[in-house]
């Protein structure tokens, strides 16, 4: 990849995770990476493209970190609370870099384009189940563990698990706030599986 590309992706997962999708024009991406807006479209045929682009990327971040913390080298119990660790580390570093909580970048994106945007819709969809797959894999261990009941759907309860944590970031967001997420997230995530915090 060109430095150009890289500078023109890093510079819109910036913009769009600190604003928005609609709030980040074409123009300001291109001010803001020192590009021209011929080089956009030459790498780009659209913003949304450079969107799905962007997406692409913070999704292989979030899957190599992912990769980690849901290894089943540890318990299962605690892979999720080292994602709930590895989720609030992250937001308290993007709100320190800029300036306010930015919540999920992929809820932002989905809730703006999903409907308008077939690709993006769709793009959407690969990272909710990328998501819920590591969450059903654990959940089936905590099963298996004999620690929640062999009643318990996994499916449902990973999708659920995957609404929590999304709905918590976008009231993060709209608060600005981290507390939330910082002092109830992991007992209520625990909760919703069925166990207590330990």
């Amino acid at each position: 990849m060109t430095d150009t590309k890289q500078r023109m992706l890093d510079t819109a997962k910036e913009l769009i995770w600190r604003d928005s999708y609609n709030a980040t024009s074409v123009d300001e991406i291109c001010k803001k990476s020192n590009t021209k807006k011929g080089s956009f479209y030459h790498y780009f045929p659209s913003k949304a493209h450079l969107a799905l682009e962007t997406m692409d990327g913070c999704m292989q971040e979030t899957k190599e970190k992912y990769d980690e913390v849901f290894s089943p080298t540890y318990p299962a119990l605690e892979r999720f609370s080292l994602m709930v660790d590895y989720v609030i580390e992250q937001q308290r570093e993007i709100s320190k870099e800029l300036g306010h909580v930015c919540g999920c970048p992929f809820a932002t994106l989905g809730s703006e384009l999903a409907a308008q945007d077939k690709e993006v819709g769709e793009k959407i969809a690969i990272i909710c189940a990328t998501k819920t797959k590591y969450y059903s894999s654990a959940l089936r261990d905590l099963v298996n563990d004999g620690v929640i009941s062999k009643e318990t759907n996994i499916e449902a309860k990973a999708d659920a698990i995957f609404a929590l944590i999304v709905g918590e970031l976008i009231v993060a967001r709209i608060k600005n706030d981290l507390s939330s997420i910082e002092n109830n997230l992991k007992t209520t995530l625990f909760d919703l599986i069925g166990v207590k915090e330990t």
